[in-house]
């Protein structure tokens, strides 16, 4: 990134925080639930419940996202990290940090491991996962941000070359434009010597990809409905969990998972600060897409953001890629 290389003490500082605000939470509730159809935003999944169960769906049989592009990096990461040599390692939601610490150990293999960033939307999650990550590497220095990365956000000064890394095809939850947008961000911060690395889910047969999305175990269920759990919490609405269900499908024509919550059967809910909303039975709530891509579409949405693809690399069996990205010279 565009920052001057400084010297740090190591240990855990305090999460740099930007905090959306409660009257932001209910701005977008507001807004989502009065268009026609309905919407939630999948951002707000991630309260510290939501962050539980998404990590407790990475382990599913039927997910095979986070296998897929774990098996990739063992891979990858050697040839990424000696192209690279990063001193810094930035991550746009962390979540668990799992698969990071695949590019954390061959930083610190290749004798250039100074800073993690991780960039999470859920304070007490990441706070959890940045001490925990501390233990283990006390020879890092490990910055938690706290922050929605669908805005703009500030980073640490930190020591380059960097690497930032956007795993889990959590790029797929963006159409284009959001998604050029937010990446367009990226690549304004980094430097020559930076370098973007990107997993994303590929198109596949459909019926590997519901079932992903539509688990024996009921997870991905529960995760869906939490999101109505925490605007009863955070908000004091009133949904009545038992009339809602989840339902996940694949759309070919648009190459995307939606996921809805139906209504089982018509009510009104009652948000102190947004008043009456009516539900007929039937209608749904759209909380998150998932686009699949092929590589010409990633191309032509890094290219839109201002970022060049240096490496493409996918999965044997076309499940899953990598891309590594620089920025685009002026």
């Amino acid at each position: 990134m565009k920052k001057n290389h400084s010297p740090h003490v190591v240990g855990v500082t305090p999460p740099y925080t930007v905090h959306r605000s409660r009257q932001q939470m209910v701005r977008d509730v507001r807004d989502g639930l009065t268009k026609t159809p309905k919407e939630l935003s999948p951002k707000y999944f991630y309260d510290e419940r939501g962050s539980e169960l998404f990590e407790e769906i990475t382990q599913l049989p039927e997910y095979y996202l986070t296998r897929a592009e774990r098996s990739l990096l063992e891979r990858k990461i050697s040839e990424i990290v000696a192209a690279v040599r990063p001193c810094s390692l930035v991550e746009l939601g962390a979540g668990s940090a799992t698969k990071t610490r695949l590019i954390i150990d061959e930083m610190r293999s290749s004798g250039c491991a100074e800073c993690y960033v991780p960039i999470d939307v859920s304070k007490d999650f990441l706070e959890a996962t940045a001490v925990q990550l501390q233990r283990d590497y006390p020879d890092i220095k490990i910055t938690p941000v706290v922050s929605d990365i669908t805005e703009p956000f500030t980073l640490p000064a930190l020591a380059g070359p960097t690497l930032v890394a956007f795993l889990g095809s959590t790029i797929g939850n963006f159409p284009r434009e959001p998604a050029i947008r937010l990446l367009s961000h990226v690549a304004s911060a980094m430097g020559p010597a930076d370098r973007f690395l990107l997993g994303a889910d590929l198109r596949k047969d459909p019926e590997i990809i519901n079932r992903a999305y539509n688990d024996s175990r009921g997870v991905t269920a529960a995760f869906n409905l939490n999101v109505l759990q925490r605007l009863n919490r955070e908000l004091g609405a009133n949904f009545p969990l038992g009339a809602y269900e989840h339902k996940a499908f694949y759309s070919s024509g648009h190459h995307r998972v939606e996921m809805h919550l139906t209504v089982r059967n018509a009510h009104t809910v009652v948000i102190p600060e947004i008043g009456e909303i009516q539900f007929r039975e039937g209608e749904t709530i759209r909380t998150e897409l998932s686009y699949k891509y092929d590589r010409s579409t990633l191309e032509d949405i890094l290219g839109a953001s201002g970022l060049v693809m240096e490496k493409w690399m996918p999965a044997d069996d076309g499940s899953f890629a990598l891309a590594l990205a620089r920025a685009a010279e002026d």
